[in-house]
């Protein structure tokens, strides 16, 4: 056949890939045969309407693949099944290594030689997503995806739902376990979200921290992906592809026995949120799976960047950003949720207010820095003191405790020690007062009772040390 002839009669940018299948059934030397003009020009010229990221060289017919294209395992799979097993295949994405959204054909051609296969690929180039494109859908596919959609924006329980999702890509896949690990590349951490087991397959499901060792496999993902939107291994070839372009990683799934492996990234606004990974799937069901999470990983992604969004404005709302312990607005929401009886309100319980004694002399001499410095030192002693009571920073430098079913002997000894510590200058010094309620009253009367014995040990802490009173 006459390759040239043939691409040459596309309008889209169109190349023939040639692929040669070795005897054992694996597969090397891929290579670009023929390209219409289109292709040739953005090859040549990839400001030209292509990509910017292919390389801006001379277009040479027969050429290995990877001069004009990054290497993927994941297209070099799909070429490879599409040129030997028949099968067309369509993808419409915008992988990592791109500025763009590729709407995707490849396939298979006709071919002379048994020992190589050709397919077209094809491709049309938008600088902006296609939403009508992305619903090119089976109806299956759309069904799956719709009932993922439901149930996240349908639930007030976020990691159930997402637990669901995770057993519902098992039962698609016929996976033995499907699993939401999220990422976090500035920390350098991982955490698995949600895991899900298919009943039979003998995994157990387990939510936990990864250790430090694993991210560092992780973190390899994205090269070995090789900025495509998925990686697919079906079978023993493709596992020792990967054992060529990443030992370490094939070393670890070889020893958990994972034989087959669906990955795909969760990307969102050019980060990398997480990953979704389904191990021993049925292979049959690749191409059905690949078309299903192309769309449902999008909207996972999306789900989680609000999820953590509102989880960070949580923190912000209720979490002092310089001691790191409950801020005021916690604290009034807390006594609220007791007073409405959102909250049961404990039958004992201590309220214990400590005011920072030397703040104020410490930022007009040493400045804020200094000032701030003995904050986080007090909010650390606290910490340390009342490890099991809820802290909150009231304002300025006072401090309120809510110590629950915990003993009055003990909440007295603790207030002790701060007194005795406070004597001492070296020490961090606070006045302090508490109130012990065994009979589950009101929390205002503790409260009030709590904060006017704080200062009358601010008075007594004075007149004892009046070289020590603030300026």
């Amino acid at each position: 056949m006459n390759y040239q002839e043939f691409v040459n009669g596309f309008e889209l940018t169109t190349c023939i890939i040639s692929v040669r299948k070795f005897p054992d059934g694996g597969y090397g030397d891929i290579r670009i045969v023929a390209g219409n003009k289109p292709y040739i020009d953005s090859i040549e010229n990839p400001y030209n309407g292509a990509a910017a990221h292919m390389l801006n060289n001379k277009f040479i017919p027969n050429s290995p693949y990877d001069k004009y294209i990054p290497k993927d395992l994941n297209f070099e799979q799909t070429v490879y099944r599409c040129a030997f097993q028949k099968k067309p295949v369509h993808t419409y994405l915008k992988p990592d290594r791109f500025e763009c959204w590729l709407n995707q054909y490849i396939m298979p051609v006709e071919s002379d030689d048994p020992d190589i296969g050709y397919c077209s690929y094809t491709l049309d180039i938008t600088m902006d997503v296609d939403t009508e494109i992305m619903t090119h859908v089976s109806a299956s596919t759309a069904s799956s995806v719709l009932e993922t959609c439901i149930k996240l924006r349908g639930t007030s329980d976020f990691k159930k739902a997402i637990h669901d999702v995770m057993a519902d890509i098992c039962e698609l896949s016929g996976a033995n376990k499907c699993t939401l690990l999220l990422t976090d590349f500035k920390e350098g951490t991982c955490s698995v979200l949600a895991e899900a087991a298919r009943e039979g397959s003998g995994e157990v499901e387990n939510n936990y921290e990864m250790t430090d060792s694993f991210f560092d496999i992780v973190k390899t993902w994205n090269a070995t992906i090789a900025g495509s939107n998925c990686l697919i291994l079906q079978d023993k070839q493709d596992m020792e592809i990967l054992r060529s372009r990443n030992l370490v990683w094939h070393e670890s799934l070889t020893e958990a026995g994972v034989r087959s492996l669906v990955l795909f990234p969760l990307n969102y606004s050019g980060e990398t949120l997480g990953y979704i990974w389904a191990i021993n799937f049925d292979e049959s069901k690749a191409t059905k799976i690949k078309e299903t999470l192309e769309l449902t990983t999008y909207f996972i992604a999306s789900e989680i960047a609000n999820y953590q969004l509102l989880n960070r404005l949580e923190i912000m709302s209720s979490i002092d950003l310089l001691t790191g312990i409950y801020n005021r607005n916690a604290m009034n929401n807390r006594v609220d949720r007791f007073i409405a009886g959102t909250d049961p309100m404990p039958r004992s319980y201590s309220v214990v207010f400590a005011d920072l004694n030397g703040l104020k002399k410490m930022n007009d001499t040493e400045g804020h820095s200094a000032g701030d410095k003995l904050l986080k030192g007090a909010a650390e002693r606290l910490r340390e003191l009342f490890f099991d009571s809820e802290i909150y920073r009231a304002g300025g430098d006072e401090f309120m405790i809510i110590a629950v079913n915990i003993p009055e002997d003990l909440i007295e000894e603790r207030m002790k020690t701060m007194r005795k510590d406070s004597e001492d200058p070296k020490n961090i010094s606070f006045a302090v007062g508490g109130y012990y309620e065994d009979h589950g009253g009101d929390i205002r009367y503790a409260m009030r009772t709590a904060d006017e014995r704080m200062y009358a040990d601010k008075e007594r802490y004075y007149k004892k040390f009046p070289e020590r009173k603030r300026k």
